[in-house]
């Protein structure tokens, strides 16, 4: 079993298990949610092929299987499914835990302010294609899906808070080749820094996190507009 493979089962393990719990029912909207992530994977694996082809990005071959589908190990195709089912799991618990109704014209503001930031950044870095192209699409879905009221704003804008626990961890993982795991030194996943800021908190680029806010925001908005 592959290191990438392991890290993907501990991301889904609770929230699978939790999925049946009363409390949250997240079995039931599974008829919302697995549309979603289907819409959303989309985009995310043509981005994913086009960037690994061109090089901005790539895989282990000792920390992923040798079964190849479009340039993407079997892992990274799991990995749009297993990460949207396990953060809109985050979202869900959210919702049933706080009542943030009084924050959500702030958190639309805080969204729609980062979406204009990213814009802005994404045309000060037109020669870093990870930079350029993450910064560009991420504004421009947050500015989007921010410009009018939809009632979950302040759920989302917490959600994310709460996820970059597990993705930190995970994340950090994936993009550290110290890990000696087959007394390898290599990353999981690594990146071409002519492509992007080489800003990292710790080991992980600074544009992995609009990357996932990108990632979790597309796949809230069209489960929430699946369950309207």
């Amino acid at each position: 079993m592959t290191l990438y493979f392991k890290l993907l089962l501990f991301t889904i393990s609770f929230p699978l298990l939790a999925s049946w719990d009363k409390r949250f029912k997240y079995a039931s909207k599974f008829k919302y949610l697995f549309p979603s992530i289907l819409i959303t994977a989309t985009f995310f694996i043509i981005w994913d092929i086009i960037f690994t082809k061109n090089g901005v990005w790539g895989f282990s071959e000792i920390h992923t299987s040798n079964i190849n589908i479009f340039y993407l190990p079997v892992e990274e195709w799991l990995f749009f499914i297993i990460i949207p089912f396990s953060c809109v799991f985050i979202y869900e618990s959210v919702k049933y835990f706080f009542i943030l109704d009084k924050y959500e014209n702030i958190s639309r503001n805080i969204l729609m302010g980062i979406g204009i930031v990213l814009i802005v950044a994404s045309v000060l870095n037109l020669d870093r294609s990870y930079t350029f192209w993450n910064f560009l699409f991420c504004g421009s879905f947050l500015i989007y899906n921010s410009y009018k009221k939809r009632g979950y704003h302040a759920n989302f804008v917490v959600s994310y808070l709460f996820h970059l626990i597990p993705f930190i961890i995970v994340n950090g993982i994936l993009t550290d080749g110290n890990f000696d795991f087959n007394f390898s030194t290599d990353p999981v996943v690594w990146y071409n820094n002519e492509e992007n800021l080489f800003i990292r908190f710790i080991t992980i680029p600074i544009e992995d996190f609009f990357y996932s806010m990108l990632l979790l925001l597309m796949n809230v908005t069209f489960y929430e507009k699946f369950k309207s």
